[in-house]
């Protein structure tokens, strides 16, 4: 994992940068919140993406090429609902989604992590993904931390908030890594099966130790 440093006054200084990912329903969002709380500088690679599709950017032009003028609104810009349906009928056309989006979602996170790193050599970042480990981001961080989460929980917690029939959540389950790949990359692992205070509370604990 990526590790840097920066020399001032003849000492050297690390960033400490934690990746933060984990399935869905697993509350990588809520820790993402409570770290920024806590003092952390938060890049959020969902918002990086939505960026990345944007009109004018080289990531938009490679989309339109690929997928052609169909995915285009009337305004111009991406339509990533069409975009969605298209690339989720075959595996080649998601993985040619992905080979495109990817690696620009990376470039800007690493810009976003040069720049804080300029304003405050002493924060810590947080690069929150979804996808962490299917890109291969975890690299760009000092340690990882998965926010795991039982798939029987998750699959509550998304009829709950989702209101899909439980296959509909099952498929979105089977779709992602399992939490032993996951973990297999992890440096910390948060599990969230129980109530909010509780997950809360690890997460501000592994905060306290690693930081404080």
């Amino acid at each position: 994992m990526a590790l840097f440093s920066f020399a001032s006054n003849q000492e050297s200084i690390f960033v400490k940068i934690i990746c933060l990912t984990g399935g869905i329903a697993s509350g990588k969002s809520s820790a993402a919140m409570l770290l920024e709380s806590l003092g952390a500088k938060v890049i959020d690679a969902d918002k990086l993406g939505r960026r990345s599709y944007q009109k004018g950017t080289l990531t938009y032009d490679k989309l339109v090429k690929a997928f052609g003028s169909k995915i285009i609104r009337s305004n111009g810009e991406i339509d990533r609902k069409i975009l969605g349906t298209i690339v989720f009928k075959e595996k080649k056309l998601l993985r040619k989604l992905t080979d495109i989006v990817w690696p620009s979602i990376r470039l800007m996170a690493e810009r976003e992590i040069e720049a804080l790193k300029k304003t405050d050599k002493k924060t810590t970042i947080v690069f929150e993904a979804a996808v962490l480990i299917e890109a291969g981001w975890e690299t760009i961080g000092t340690e990882t931390w998965v926010i795991e989460v039982t798939p029987e929980v998750a699959i509550k917690r998304i009829l709950l908030r989702d209101q899909i029939s439980q296959s509909e959540a099952q498929a979105r389950i089977n779709s992602q890594l399992t939490n032993r790949e996951r973990a297999a990359k992890a440096d910390k692992i948060i599990t969230n099966n129980d109530s909010t205070e509780e997950f809360l509370r690890k997460v501000t604990e592994c905060w306290r130790l690693g930081v404080g």
